[in-house]
């Protein structure tokens, strides 16, 4: 904003010159304020009140130079135009370089005043530009101050958010845990079972979140090894002390990560059912990469699978897992060279694209 009446110090020893740029730069809407050496200068400007300075190069005492080093070293200095009577460049560079805003040197021809109104007008414009790219870099990093705070706040409510929920699901799982082995009726068990797997496997998600450095990944191998230690310690944990877990370090959005969970969580537990109609045996789950592919793995040793058994068949169990891959844009194939049973289940570690709505999934 342009100041209605700047005040111009101007430090110069030729008091007649200074007559001239008082009466000159008066008419042009100035108030002029004189100082005949640096000192005196300096000493003004300690005052206040000054928008812009003009200052001679050759003075007794301080010379212009010097006295350009002393105004530089004022908080929010005025800006100054550099005036000499002498046509040596190397001055002009050195006050440049010193800090001036502008350099002017005094003619015998009359055109000094209206130059010197010139220079001021475009010093008082340089500052003015100065002082609101400042301005805007100073708000620049205040509001960048603001969001990294605001975001340490999301990050510690959405961590607060994430264990409640986690703690809420794990007690719905203990629950129907303490349900499952109260009951006597071997399908109420069956069901409240992998009732309490498919909320475990939510709950674990909510865990890793809390506990985990990146609130938007999850490192997949950590979260189902905790996975299938709950599910050792489900009711049908005893048919379950040869689960084992090979897992390489990945990461995954929590969304895709419950997909897999809760997958897992189905083919195990019908591996339980029915890989073992004897007792029990091993049961493996594999996760890697293969190039851009995540390949997840549940294999037995068991009698192999017939029709109701398939993941992709009717039942609960296997609705769930084709919705679950569905929503991972997955395929879960057998593998027919396996002895046993061994669902492979194979997906972009990266989604090409978000997911499409169809209406074979709305309904």
């Amino acid at each position: 904003m342009k100041l209605s009446t700047p005040t111009l110090l101007y430090i110069d020893d030729d008091a007649g010159l200074a007559r001239l740029v008082d009466r000159g730069l008066t008419r042009a809407g100035f108030k002029v304020v004189h100082a005949a050496s640096g000192e005196q200068g300096l000493a003004r400007l300690a005052q206040g009140g000054i928008d812009v300075v003009a200052l001679d190069q050759f003075m007794p005492g301080l010379d212009g130079l010097e006295t350009l080093e002393q105004i530089m070293a004022i908080a929010d200095a005025p800006p100054v135009v550099f005036v000499t009577a002498a046509q040596d460049s190397a001055i002009a560079v050195t006050a440049l370089k010193a800090g001036a805003a502008d350099y002017l040197v005094k003619d015998t021809h009359g055109d000094f005043i209206p130059l010197l109104q010139v220079a001021v007008n475009g010093a008082l414009r340089q500052a003015e530009l100065q002082r609101a790219r400042d301005e805007a870099e100073a708000e620049v990093h205040a509001s960048r101050d603001r969001y990294a705070a605001l975001a340490a706040e999301r990050e510690v409510l959405l961590r607060e958010v994430n264990h409640r929920v986690g703690n809420s699901l794990q007690i719905i799982a203990s629950l129907l845990h303490l349900q499952a082995n109260s009951t006597t009726q071997d399908d109420v068990k069956a069901a409240l079972t992998n009732a309490m797997g498919r909320v475990a496997a939510v709950a674990q998600v909510h865990r890793r979140l809390y506990t985990s450095h990146d609130l938007k990944s999850v490192l997949l191998n950590q979260y189902l090894e905790a996975l299938l230690e709950d599910l050792r310690r489900s009711a049908e944990g005893n048919k379950m002390s040869r689960l084992t877990l090979k897992a390489e370090p990945i990461e995954i959005d929590p969304d895709r990560a419950v997909a897999i969970g809760i997958i897992v969580n189905e083919l195990v537990m019908n591996a339980v059912k029915y890989a073992y109609p004897d007792g029990a045996g091993p049961i493996h789950v594999e996760l890697k990469p293969e190039g851009d592919d995540l390949v997840v793995a549940i294999a037995d040793d068991g009698v192999g699978l017939n029709a109701k058994a398939d993941p992709r068949s009717t039942g609960m169990g296997q609705r769930i897992v084709s919705a679950m891959a569905a929503k991972l844009d997955a395929s879960a194939e057998r593998d027919p060279d396996h002895h046993g049973t061994r669902i492979v289940l194979r997906f972009r570690r990266i989604p090409a694209a978000a997911p499409k709505s169809t209406s074979a999934a709305a309904s």
